[in-house]
């Protein structure tokens, strides 16, 4: 076969299993600690206004998709609502309100998902307030005043803050003066600070520091605030230069002046609105609070408030009347002693007016006849209904109606003072005045429409005077298209701008008794049928299927309104394949292709069509190959044995290998800058799902990043490419992320190193033992260590093992000249009980290490043992590897608990070790 002569570098099929996905969450960003939970999750510590970054690290083939998500650290915080789809979770100027826990998630549909969580708590300290609140009392049987001052001290903060006095340059603590108590009331549960002053005297009157203090945590300073307490301290008092209330007519200017009477220190007056805030185009300069033109809706409570933090606040309000009169109607009622809708001849009839005014107490009503006033009698009484039963609202009554009494009445509303448009109401009462009808115009019920129509639904009004028509669902509870549950029209027609199918329904028009008849409704219902196409599944899907194969497509109807008249068509590029009624029985069309040819890939559609249109499933056929996917799971870069140059080795799958045609090549694709080249890399024989496939890539120029590209070819041509980025680095390691850098415990050893951060040791048990910080002095940074207390005993080892590091051969023969690397690491070793630490490393060719990470009879390359002293200390050792190797380092527990053993800033670097330490 062709392709086996293209074979130019190792391809080497590795049969690998399919893992299912691990994960770990790992920071960066400006963290102040890190810490584990006891038996629970990690604790990500961050001062507020800085920036969080979370990456969570996953494992598992196929490469697992992440999602970060979140609980409710606030109910005022709205991340919870949504999730993050990408490895890095980064919130520039974090706040208080996004702490919480967040939740990493990967799933790659092999087993169960993976889920990581880690508690993200943002410090912060608000600037302390302190308020003044005194209590005098009489004291019984004596004849003097006890006046006791007590100064609080709030400050907002995580974590909880710590309170101290000062007056003036004296520091306050309890015992310190017998005048002065300090406590926190346990109500608040430490998050106060009381300085309690009994029965004052001269020194008590002072300038006094609250400071709040965090201890300094996260960096966070100190806050303090100075309160000066003297004789003429007292709490707010002020006074409005308004009445109340302010009645006005719109358009006019409002100046609401507010001035204080008393107060030490001098109070800070401040504006509030019964309407939530203030009207936007409001001034404030000092105690006057100005509206300009104000209006209806400005109209409400004002209320001045002053505050000194001595005391209560002092507050005063006053009530803004904007004059109005709006919304005037009319209705006519027959005579109420007969059941008769009509109006008739020598029987009564009244006519009632109503209008809002504002205020309510100045509305005036007139009637006029014909336009001419007039004035109640015997047989045309007016009246004014009560305004608390129907407010705003004028009679008139007409007792004994003659003919004489037809024409034109006019309800006049007006408010006194004037400033403020009338409404008049016309009535005419003739004998063509008659109860309205609702009918349903033929041909309009029931409407037919299309989902996106614009529709008018009917009811023809008769009688006169026409009433409003109120419109309802009548066929559930359900709101009209504009939100309300009721719609008013003045033509009886409900127009409806772009109709939905949730819209299909009955309908109700109804008479109101506003501008007509005050009798019983008439009403009349309207149905309303919404078409709209089907809606179909799948709208869109790729298959993907090898020559020869049988492909079968699937067009579901979801629903369809009218649903009986379904009928279908195929077609592929437009060209049609099948078409037909829908089979009342099912709710879906199939078309199968029995053997795929080369003319048979392309966009196939199926259109399934009622009367209102289309739904459309659309299938593209291809034979194209899924995309390779890189596997990120090992630690692998390559070396080798010349000064500029590095290779570096590809591990990657195949994303469903067996649903389209054999793959017996892949082209791979190298850029740097502008500078590219191309090679196929031949496969010989058929790729199974989950096999894992390796190429090195040789001649790469160090320091450089090159892009990747990956493309599977199939007879079809071309497949999806995966591109990833190769970057030359070499292997340092300080442990501050929790995977620490791909090492891993021995399992054949007698206990674990641990990963941990500040001392190690238990002053209380072995107090002379442990680093106090890591290798560079920080007490928050990692290093991994060994525990040898209880139940660890004498001769106990634990073993840390290094990933493999890869060296790539010159040519298919092997190494002849083994290439040199220098291994460093710095260790801790202090206490009287130190045992011994060693540093091994082996190669699959069992040189130093077997396969299950036992070292051989070589022993180890480097050993030290007993008090090394309070410090960190380097040691490098070459190695001269033939083949990929590992490293391990072991750890021996000494005879005692004084004596732990740390690790920290582990590196592997190309060539031999420059000026190693001396051999201790």
């Amino acid at each position: 076969r062709w392709w086996d002569d293209l074979f130019l570098l190792s391809i080497v099929p590795l049969s690998r299993s399919e893992p299912s996905p691990t994960v770990r969450i790992i920071h960066s960003g400006h963290a102040c600690n890190v810490e584990e939970e006891r038996h629970t999750e990690r604790v990500y510590t961050i001062r507020e206004g800085e920036t969080l970054e979370l990456t969570c690290l996953v494992t598992g083939h196929p490469r697992p998709q992440i999602r970060w998500t979140k609980t409710a650290g606030s109910v005022s915080d709205r991340f919870q609502d949504s999730s993050v789809f990408n490895e890095t979770l980064h919130i520039a100027k974090i706040q208080r309100t996004q702490g919480g826990r967040y939740y990493c998630k990967a799933e790659n549909g092999l087993g169960s998902p993976a889920i990581k969580s880690i508690r993200v708590d943002v410090y912060y300290l608000d600037d302390p307030v302190v308020t003044v609140h005194q209590s005098i009392g009489e004291a019984k049987e004596q004849f003097y005043y006890e006046r006791t001052v007590f100064l609080r001290c709030v400050a907002n903060s995580n974590p909880p803050v710590r309170y101290s006095w000062h007056r003036g340059r004296e520091v306050l603590t309890q015992g310190s003066d017998k005048g002065v108590e300090i406590y926190e009331p346990f109500f608040t549960q430490g998050e106060t600070k009381i300085l309690k002053l009994k029965n004052l005297r001269p020194q008590d009157y002072a300038n006094y520091s609250c400071i709040a203090s965090v201890r300094n945590v996260c960096g966070i300073p100190d806050r303090s605030v100075i309160f000066r307490l003297t004789n003429k301290t007292a709490s707010p008092s002020i006074k409005l230069l308004v009445e109340d209330p302010i009645v006005v007519n719109p358009g006019q200017t409002v100046s609401l002046v507010c001035i204080t009477t008393g107060g030490e220190p001098t109070p800070t007056l401040t504006w509030v609105s019964s309407n939530e805030s203030l009207p936007q185009r409001s001034v404030v300069k000092g105690g006057t609070l100005t509206l300009p033109a104000i209006s209806s809706d400005e109209a409400g409570v004002y209320s001045c408030v002053a505050s000194n933090n001595v005391g209560n606040p002092a507050k005063k309000s006053t009530t803004i009347v904007v004059r109005a009169l709006k919304k005037g109607r009319f209705w006519i009622t027959p005579d109420p002693y007969h059941n008769d809708d009509n109006i008739q001849i020598g029987r009564e009839v009244k006519i009632s007016c109503q209008v809002e005014a504002t205020p309510p107490e100045e509305l005036t009503f007139s009637w006029l006849k014909n336009g001419r006033a007039l004035r109640s009698s015997e047989r045309m009484v007016i009246t004014q209904t009560d305004p608390d039963i129907s407010p705003g609202t004028t009679n008139l009554d007409i007792i004994d109606l003659k003919f004489t009494d037809f024409g034109t009445y006019t309800c006049v509303a007006a408010l006194k003072g004037g400033g403020i448009p009338e409404i008049s109401i016309d009535v005419n009462i003739s004998s063509t005045t008659v109860p309205p009808n609702l009918t349903v115009p033929r041909g309009k019920s029931p409407l037919v429409a299309r989902e996106g129509d614009t529709v008018e639904l009917e009811c023809l009004v008769s009688g006169k005077p026409k009433p409003i028509i109120l419109w309802s669902r009548a066929d559930k509870e359900a709101p009209m298209p504009d939100g309300s549950m009721q719609m008013e029209s003045y033509d009886g027609v409900l127009r409806i701008v772009n109709v939905s199918r949730e819209m299909t329904g009955s309908y109700r028009c109804q008479t109101s008794q506003f501008n007509g008849f005050n009798v019983k409704p008439r009403e009349a219902v309207v149905e309303l049928i919404v078409q709209y196409p089907p809606t179909v599944e799948p709208v869109y899907m790729e298959m993907r299927q090898g020559l020869g194969r049988p492909v079968v497509m699937t067009c579901r109807v979801l629903r369809a309104h009218p649903s009986r008249v379904l009928r279908f068509e195929w077609l592929l590029s437009n060209r049609l394949l099948h078409a037909g009624a829908f089979d009342a029985q099912r709710d879906e069309t199939e078309y199968t292709i029995r053997s795929l040819n080369r003319d048979g890939w392309g966009e196939y559609t199926c259109n399934v069509i009622n009367e209102a249109g289309a739904g459309k499933c659309t299938f593209q056929v291809t034979g194209k190959a899924y995309p390779p996917e890189f596997y990120y799971d090992t630690y692998s870069p390559l070396w080798q044995n010349r000064p500029r140059l590095y290779s570096f080795k590809l591990q990657w799958t195949q994303m469903n290998p067996n649903a389209v045609d054999r793959i017996p090549k892949m082209p791979l694709n190298k850029a740097l800058s502008l500078n590219q080249n191309s090679k196929e890399i031949p496969v010989d024989g058929t790729i199974n799902k989950g096999e894992l496939m390796t190429h090195n890539l040789t001649q790469l120029i160090k320091p450089e990043s090159y892009e990747v590209r990956l493309t599977p070819i199939t007879r079809f041509g071309e497949g999806d490419s995966t591109i990833r980025i190769v970057t030359y680095s070499e292997f340092h390691c300080s442990f501050e992320e929790e995977p620490i850098c791909m090492f891993t415990q021995d399992k054949n050893d007698d206990f674990d190193w641990t990963r941990h951060s500040a001392a190690t040791r238990d002053t209380k048990y072995t107090p002379n033992t442990g680093p106090s910080g890591d290798r560079s002095g920080s007490k928050q940074g990692f290093y991994m260590y060994i525990e040898t207390s209880r139940p660890r005993k004498e001769g106990d080892q634990a073993r840390l093992v290094s990933p493999f590091f890869n060296v790539a051969p010159k040519n298919p023969y092997g190494i002849t000249n083994p290439p040199a690397y220098c291994f460093g690491f710095f260790y801790h070793m202090y206490g009287k009980h130190i045992g011994k630490i060693h540093s091994s490393y082996a190669s699959l060719s069992l040189v130093y290490i077997t396969n299950k990470g036992q070292t051989t009879s070589e022993g180890p390359v480097w050993s030290l043992s007993g008090n090394q002293g309070d410090r960190w200390k380097q040691a490098k050792v070459s190695i001269h590897p033939t083949a990929s190797f590992q490293v391990v380092l072991e750890g021996i527990r000494g005879p005692g608990i004084e004596g732990d053993i740390a690790i920290d800033d582990v590196m592997l670097e190309e060539g031999e070790c420059r000026d190693p330490p001396p051999s201790e």
